[in-house]
């Protein structure tokens, strides 16, 4: 049994690759390229290469295998569960926390204790079950949990449609004079560091909008909505104005506060649920050394 994915490809999409992952947000362009060469996609029902050039029209589908049997192994680890039904959970996740296992991370990792916790959905692949976006290991706050195909299905759906709220609250260096603002700029790989992203003529189209909340002298406390969800968006968007996230390790400058990594909260998180088409909007406090700077900066320039 497969689960079948497919789109009409338009006038801006060019490789095969490329388009896939642009189409399916909880699809990769290096998992893409795999099922490709997989011979897990046709194009017009022919196979074709990763490189290939898609023209308008071209009808692209994709059969995603059924994953392998797990080998996590489920764990008991305490989950700080906002809000969980059926079809869906939403988990407030510390600093510190992998959310699903990778090289140099095969274990306590958030999947590992959901999967101690519920059964969740298989349609992402072996090692991300239930995952429907991330965020990154030093990031603290809200994620939606997908319990089912279903579930996962219509969640993905809605981040495509960016129809959903994510909003973090990011300590920046520098004062911002702009009470809010928009930046829009395309998010690849860095040509330099592969294990940085970075603002890329042929990156994918990345938006995020912030506001400044309070001025803290040397630095300010903002608000940042995702238009997209690009990896590292936040980090590699505030760093481009010339106001990177403070504690930031990847991108931000080696003099700042530190914490436990960079100084991002996934605040607010809003979704229509899967099978009642509510909406649903959950807030998660700042954690307690993301509170206590504020304070102390606060405080250093009474």
């Amino acid at each position: 049994m497969k689960n079948k994915l497919e789109f009409c490809a338009t006038k801006n999409d060019k490789r095969l690759d490329k388009s896939i992952a642009n189409h399916f947000n909880n699809i990769s362009r290096s998992r893409a390229k795999n099922l490709i060469e997989e011979q897990m996609v046709k194009v017009n029902d022919e196979l074709k290469k990763p490189k290939y050039d898609l023209k308008q029209g071209d009808n692209v589908v994709i059969n995603i295998p059924e994953p392998k049997t797990l080998n996590l192994e489920p764990e008991n680890i305490l989950l700080d569960i906002v809000y969980e039904d059926n079809d869906v959970l939403v988990v407030n996740k510390p600093q510190g926390m992998v959310v699903h296992p990778s090289p140099g991370h095969s274990d306590h990792t958030l999947v590992n204790a959901l999967l101690f916790h519920t059964p969740l959905s298989n349609i992402n692949g072996t090692f991300r079950p239930g995952i429907v976006h991330r965020i990154d290991k030093d990031t603290s706050g809200l994620l939606m949990i997908a319990k089912n195909n279903d579930a996962h299905k219509s969640l993905s759906e809605q981040l495509k449609a960016k129809s959903n709220i994510r909003e973090y609250v990011a300590l920046v260096h520098g004062n911002i004079k702009e009470d809010k603002g928009k930046i829009d700029a395309p998010i690849g790989r860095s040509k330099k560091d592969r294990k940085k992203q970075a603002i890329v003529d042929d990156g994918k189209h990345a938006v995020t909008h912030f506001k400044v909340l309070e001025r803290l002298g040397e630095y300010t406390l903002v608000s940042c909505v995702l238009e997209t969800g690009r990896t590292h968006q936040i980090r590699v968007h505030m760093k481009y104005i010339g106001h990177p996230l403070v504690g930031d390790p990847l991108y931000g400058p080696r003099k700042t506060i530190k914490g436990n990594g960079q100084f991002l909260h996934a605040a607010k998180l809003g979704f229509k649920h899967p099978k009642t088409g509510k909406l649903m909007v959950f807030d998660a406090p700042l954690p307690k050394i993301f509170k206590q700077t504020i304070n102390n900066l606060r405080n250093s320039i009474k």
